[in-house]
């Protein structure tokens, strides 16, 4: 049963927005109270948090479908509608986020690190949001936007200080976990470790880690064997040590030629070449390896390697190679440029930038693209004459129509508004005057100002006891 996983595609998708409430607060004696209806609650998130405690992408790899909660609809009576609840989805330290064209979105690195991969859509506002001074009963609301929804793929490299590389059972495994408390599979054929192992090294006052990495062998990087599923979690590592076997049963291999061949796996793999590397002269406990070992070390030395001859089993040399590690490890971190905190950039926009761009297609269509525009479209309910008529007046003010005449539009060619795949297209009519017509002006209920029955009774009544007292008063019995 697989039990890590480096690799992940992720199908994540965020809440979608509350629908914005159309309402009219109502009573007794009081039947049109003017508009009351509450806005709709945001969408979640959805967040990528590292998570120390978690080092495997396994949980994704089996459910690979996450998606956050939506927001719900406003209500009468200037009720907002509850927000989405946003998914927290906790990942390994040294997650790389990329697209599915292969672009990297974020690289998490370090605790608490938290990148937002989908973001909730906005709620739709009330007609009580959307009511003025001019527009004092609008029989309409916006509705929620959608969800951000979008595949990604997460790439798991390992956050190590050292790196051990060579051909399977050269004794990687046996290594770490004498140096460190790991507890690594061991066994006597090749290809033992299918993960990589993780151990934490104390040598002196310096604490780094170490990480086994399996699966090199001729043609790694071109994808042979394991090798390019975890050639990528050598690239954080400050120092590669190449652990040699020198006592390999097989004929046509020996410490030097290995040696070689990793090399050259490295190099093709690429962006290695600036590593410190030492090379570690393993089983020596057997006769023939110590042997070999006192044969290869002067011409190691001579290429301007740091050699270190250890035996896993009888736990001889591991002291110096620890403190040599330790030492390496400390002139990485010193040579290591201080972390500046992030510089915020603010970008104005400029004078000259109206927000949207209008663009003649080959198809005889005029394309409107922008934020504000394309929210609005998914904002409108278009089986509301009021709200698309109000949606006209944004666009208007927004100086859409403006820009369309000046590209030479004329009444009834083709507008789309929004990506190909999700526009919105109709035929455009300059200054269109659209809108509930029952209502009069658009945004307007003729009904609000009128006065309320009873009052206008007891109007009535005041005046006909003054026209009466008039007469009364006027009136000469002795005429």
């Amino acid at each position: 049963m697989t039990t890590f996983v480096d690799r992940v595609e992720l199908h994540v998708g965020a809440g979608n927005g509350g629908h914005g409430c159309a309402s009219v607060h109502r009573e007794k004696f009081k039947p049109l109270g003017g508009p009351d209806g509450g806005n709709g609650g945001r969408g979640g998130d959805v967040t990528l948090v590292v998570d120390q405690d978690i080092t495997t992408l396994l949980d994704y790899h089996h459910s690979p479908h996450r998606k956050a909660t939506n927001g719900q609809p406003g209500a009468g009576d200037h009720r907002t509608g509850k927000e989405g609840q946003d998914l927290v989805l906790p990942v390994p330290d040294g997650t790389v986020v990329l697209d599915r064209n292969g672009n990297v979105l974020a690289d998490l690195v370090g605790q608490g690190t938290t990148f937002v991969a989908g973001q909730g859509g906005r709620g739709g506002l009330g007609n009580a949001a959307l009511a003025s001074a001019r527009r004092k009963a609008p029989g309409f609301a916006l509705l929620g936007e959608p969800g951000e929804s979008r595949d990604i793929v997460l790439e798991l490299k390992t956050v190590a200080d050292v790196a051990l590389v060579g051909y399977p059972s050269a004794g990687k495994s046996s290594l770490i976990s004498v140096l460190s408390a790991a507890k690594p599979k061991i066994a006597d054929y090749p290809f033992t470790t299918l993960v990589p192992n993780l151990g934490v090294v104390t040598a002196g006052g310096t604490v780094y880690t170490i990480a086994d990495v399996p699966g090199l062998i001729p043609g790694a990087s071109q994808g042979k064997g394991l090798g390019l599923e975890f050639l990528r979690h050598v690239e954080r590592c400050s120092v590669l040590v190449h652990v040699l076997d020198t006592a390999t049963l097989e004929s046509d291999r020996d410490p030097v030629s290995d040696l070689d061949m990793i090399e050259e796996e490295l190099k093709q793999y690429g962006g290695l070449d600036d590593r410190p590397r030492i090379v570690v002269l393993n089983k020596i406990d057997i006769p023939d390896g110590q042997d070999l070992a006192d044969m290869i070390r002067p011409e190691l030395e001579g290429r301007g390697y740091r050699v270190f001859e250890v035996s896993a089993v009888a736990r001889t040399g591991l002291k110096e190679l620890s403190y040599a590690l330790a030492g390496v490890i400390a002139e990485a971190r010193a040579a290591k440029p201080v972390e500046e905190a992030t510089r915020i950039v603010i970008r104005p926009k400029a004078v000259d930038d109206a927000g949207f761009t209008v663009t003649l297609e080959e198809d005889g269509i005029y394309r409107v693209r922008g934020e504000k525009p394309e929210r609005w479209v998914r904002q409108t309910d278009f089986n509301n004459d009021e709200a698309v008529g109000y949606l006209a007046d944004r666009l208007n003010r927004l100086g859409v129509e403006d820009e369309l005449m000046k590209a030479g539009a004329r009444a009834g060619d083709g507008v789309a508004i929004g990506a190909e795949d999700n526009a919105v297209v109709f035929d455009w009519e300059p200054t269109v005057a659209a809108g509930a017509e029952m209502l009069g002006r658009r945004g307007e209920d003729h009904r609000l100002e009128a006065p309320r029955p009873a009052a206008q009774r007891r109007r009535d009544r005041e005046s006909e006891q003054d026209e009466a007292s008039k007469e009364y008063q006027e009136f000469d019995p002795f005429a």
